[in-house]
Order: structure tokens, then sequence, then C-alpha cells
């Protein structure tokens, strides 16, 4: 059960002690008391361990980046923070007020209007009608939505919906904010904003807890970072420690442990140079190829082989489709594809080579899996500059430059 704070340490203000969340899996409920009495009594063990005996504390004035794959039990830690689910075990001490942004449109009524939504979820959220009219102007120019205020948010986009959801909750004078990866959603100018207010309500002394997928993200905003997987705390501690902790882990787990199926069966998968020399490192200034064997089983062919790249910090560089290119065709039984990656494009660092192959908007058979990392080095094409070992920027491309006379010559300049 949650229970009020009553023990915390000087500086503490959440604490988690042995916190557990379990379902049931698979059982209709029963109709008659002996089914029920019955069922008290059975062994079940589709029990489905959301949350694991979880322990442990966040300090005020942190910002605490909270990271696991799906189904880590991230989201059902931040919904027992926020009192929208109980816990089966353990305690959860807080101190002070809760604003939590979980899910676009959380306490929103779509036929009512922004404006009108701006009351009714400032309300929700804890704040009296005066406190949110002092705000109202602040939200609404933070949200970016002033045309549309008057407008139902039943007819706003869901970029929309979490640009003015978040504006209300950033404004809440809460001492603790608690934000799920609703700001995917929104385009990047926007989750810059957010992750600036963010930092600044960091800065003024608020207690942050976010969720997301985008390492960049969290190591901008976090200082501490808490792992989760399977329900358990498998990392506490410094952000760039906690990421790096899941970086390897899964990295070790995305491996070619099975390459067929009934579908698909999965040959080679390498890179080469242009001498045909398989490579896992390569300089920028040469060309990458990557080779792919697969065998195709079915006689519905996938019309999507895909080859994604991620660089250190979990961060989607490019994707790439062999679909892109329409006169490429594969059959049944094996085919050899080859994508190019030209020369001067990558900047130094380290790849991970993600492969998918499926039906392009209706379903993978193969998804995310790892082939394997490229190490790339920067090669500069001019050497009076070989000093120098990376650019900034994700893209080390070498553009042409010229010098024209015909577009403009001196005397356009007088």
């Amino acid at each position: 059960m949650v229970k009020l704070p009553t023990s915390f340490s000087m500086s503490s203000i959440i604490e988690i002690q042995n916190l557990s969340k379990h379902y049931s899996l698979g059982h209709e409920s029963r109709g008659t008391l002996r089914e029920v009495l019955s069922n008290f009594n059975s062994n079940n063990d589709d029990i489905f361990k959301a949350l694991d005996e979880v322990s442990f504390n966040v300090e005020k004035g942190e910002s605490v980046g909270i990271i696991g794959g799906n189904g880590a039990g991230k989201s059902t830690l931040l919904k027992v923070l926020s009192k929208i689910t109980k816990p089966t075990s353990g305690r959860v001490l807080i101190e002070g007020r809760v604003t939590s942004l979980l899910e676009v449109g959380t306490g929103f009524h779509p036929e009512l209007t922004g404006r009108e939504n701006i009351f009714l979820n400032g309300s929700i959220l804890g704040m009296n009608k005066q406190e949110i009219k002092s705000k109202f102007d602040a939200i609404v120019a933070f949200s970016g939505v002033e045309k549309f205020l008057d407008t139902p948010v039943k007819h706003y986009s869901s970029g929309m919906y979490v640009r003015l959801a978040f504006a209300v909750a950033a404004h809440l004078d809460s001492e603790i904010l608690i934000v799920d990866e609703v700001l995917a959603v929104g385009d990047a100018e926007f989750q810059k904003k957010c992750l600036g207010m963010m930092k600044n309500s960091e800065q003024s002394g608020r207690t942050v807890l976010f969720v997301s997928h985008s390492f960049a993200a969290i190591r901008q905003l976090c200082t501490k970072g808490i792992w989760l997987d399977q329900g358990q705390v498998k990392f506490d501690g410094e952000i760039n420690k906690c990421i790096d902790a899941y970086s390897k882990s899964f990295q070790s787990n995305q491996t070619l442990e099975s390459n067929e199926s009934d579908e698909v069966v999965l040959g080679e998968i390498f890179a080469i140079n242009a001498k045909s020399q398989s490579l896992k490192s390569f300089s920028n200034g040469e060309s990458i190829q990557l080779v792919a064997n697969l065998k195709i089983n079915s006689q519905e062919i996938p019309d999507t082989v895909q080859f994604r790249f991620v660089d250190i910090s979990g961060q989607v560089v490019f994707v790439s489709n062999h679909s892109d290119q329409k006169t490429i065709t594969m059959k049944k039984g094996w085919n050899c594809l080859k994508m190019i990656v030209p020369a001067y494009l990558l900047n130094e660092g380290v790849y991970s080579i993600y492969m998918g192959i499926g039906f392009h908007s209706i379903r993978w058979i193969v998804r995310e899996l790892k082939v394997f990392d490229l190490e790339i080095h920067f090669s500069p094409m001019n050497l009076d500059f070989a000093s120098v070992n990376k650019r900034a920027g994700v893209f080390a491309p070498m553009l042409e430059w010229q010098i024209d006379d015909q577009i403009r010559t001196e005397s356009d300049y007088d």
C-alpha cells in the first residue's frame, strides 16, 4: 500500500521501498462463490510481475532518467507514483505535490475547446481557478495553439494535444514533475522547448522523473539514471554509466541467436570495402557495402529489407530500405542484397547496424535485429587538416565548393 511520508531521509523527496505490482494473466472473473474460493487455493502461475521488489531514492531537485526496454516496468512505476494504480506491496513515500504527464490527452475532454480544457486539466492537476487564470496566457503561449484555442480538442492532432497538456503540467507549481514518453509525439522544436523548461525546473529545485527512449534527451536533462529490466532495478546511479550499462546489455542480447523463421532464413550479413575485404572498421573516406544474404521460403515476397544505423547515444542516424530502389525485386529462394554507404557521409564513431525484414506498414518478419557494429574513423579529404579527428554534427560530408565569377563579378559588389 502507498503510505504518507513518515520517515524521509534528510534530502530525499521520493523513497521507494520493496515496491511490487503484479497482474494475473489469462483468468476470467469467477461467477460463483465456490469458484472464487477454489481459485484462492489454486496454484496461480500466470502472474506478471510488472514491478518486482523495486527500491530507490530520489533527492530533492534531481532529474532522473528512467530507461529500459518495452515491458520493463517504466510506465507502471510512474502510474504508481502518480497514484493512478495501487501497488501490490511495498511503500512509496512522497513529499510534495506531483504533476504527471503520462499519456496524450489524459485529463482532456474531447468535446471541450482548448480553452475549456486548460481550466479542466488545471483543476484535475490541483490548480485553483485563480491560479489557472494568472497562468493562462503563459500556458497558451508555450503551447503554440493560440489559433485553435476555441476549437474542440477532438479536432487536435496528437502533437497539439501533447503541446497543450505539457504546457498546463509545466506551469503547475508542483515539487515533482513526472513525464513519460509523450514528448516523442511533438516535433523536434517543441521537444527542445520542453527539455529546456524541465531543465529550468530542475535548476529551480523541482524534481523531475523522465521516461524516454531518447538517450540524447536523457543525457541532456538528467544527472541520475535508473535502468529497469523485467520489473527490477538493474542499475541506479550516474546517468552516463546507467546508459552505458543498458546499452552493453542490449547489444549482447540483440545478436543473431535466431536467424530463421518459416518465411525467411538469414545467411551471412557483413560489410566490405571497395576491395571486397570484410571489415568492421572503415575510414569515412571509403564507401561501405553492406551485404545481406537471405532465403525467402514463402510465396509472399517481403517488400522491405531495412538497415538502420544507430549511434552510441541510441539515436537513429538514418534508415535505408531496399524498396527505395524500385528496380530491385526479390524472388523466392536465396537473394543477395547490397546497400552502399557513400564515402564522406558518416562521422567518426561507432554505429550499431540493425536489420528489419517485412511488409511495409503491415508487419515485420525480422525486426530490429542487431547484426554488428561498425567503427568509422575520420579521414579528412584535405590533408592539411589531417589533425582534425572528428567534426561536429551527425554527418561529416565533404561537399563541393566553387568560386563562380559568372554569378557575381567585382562590379556587382560596387
